[in-house]
């Protein structure tokens, strides 16, 4: 099956495309599989009722007042809708935002209003609300809900953070029943093998997914980062 209508195109070139074409097809049938088993994971475990801190809505509001806001109280639908949470690596031990977890939020915060049609989404970081919300500002960071994870242990609960308090980039996804309890779904760390150290969450960035598309690949993991 030809690509374009270019001519010129030898048939070494033909032959290796088609090939490449099959993989394609081979890796996207898989994906598929993957995503139907993740879809069809049964009902997750009963969790507390975390209690986040959140300033005003309108970053440029300034960062009071500040309010709990649990878990629960996250969902904006019924019990068909659930709530996407990315775990910054900010805070604690990590005392600069992790500049891989912005690029990453980055792209959240410009698809957000495309997503809410389906799910929420909130960004949680162990750093206090203010040092968050100045990232947030000089990011433009404006579609989001921010989060600070306060006192509570759910970065620790969720794995995406250590008992001395080393955070990691992780998502998590929750859903709640008709009852109202809230309950884990899914979630996914950067490490998923000991062979695979940082890429268990590269499907939630275009950006490596569009310089795989081109002969040099994504090249240096933080090079050109814009941070």
């Amino acid at each position: 099956m030809r690509q374009t209508r270019l001519h010129g195109e030898s048939a070494e070139y033909l032959a290796a495309r088609e090939e490449l074409r099959g993989a394609e097809i081979e890796l996207m049938r898989r994906r598929e599989r993957v995503a139907a088993l993740r879809r069809s994971l049964p009902p997750g475990p009963e969790v507390d009722d975390y209690v986040f801190l959140e300033g005003p809505a309108d970053l440029d509001a300034g960062d009071t007042p500040v309010r709990d806001v649990r878990l629960s109280e996250l969902f904006t639908g019924g019990p068909e809708r659930p709530l996407l949470v990315y775990h910054f690596m900010y805070g604690k031990r990590q005392t600069e935002p992790c500049p891989m977890c912005t690029l990453w939020i980055d792209g959240f915060d410009g698809v957000a209003h495309q997503v809410a049609r389906n799910a929420d989404l909130v960004v949680v970081a162990a750093a206090g609300l203010p040092a968050l919300r100045r990232h947030a500002r000089a990011r433009g960071w404006s579609r989001l809900r921010l989060l600070g994870a306060g006192d509570s242990t759910f970065k620790y609960d969720l794995g995406s953070e250590d008992e001395d308090g080393v955070q990691d980039s992780t998502v998590s996804v929750f859903t709640r029943d008709p009852d109202g309890t809230v309950r884990h779904f899914y979630s996914a760390h950067p490490r998923m093998a000991e062979d695979i150290d940082q890429r268990g969450i590269d499907l939630l960035n275009p950006v490596w997914h569009l310089l795989d598309l081109t002969p040099g690949g994504r090249g240096d993991w933080f090079a050109g980062l814009d941070y």
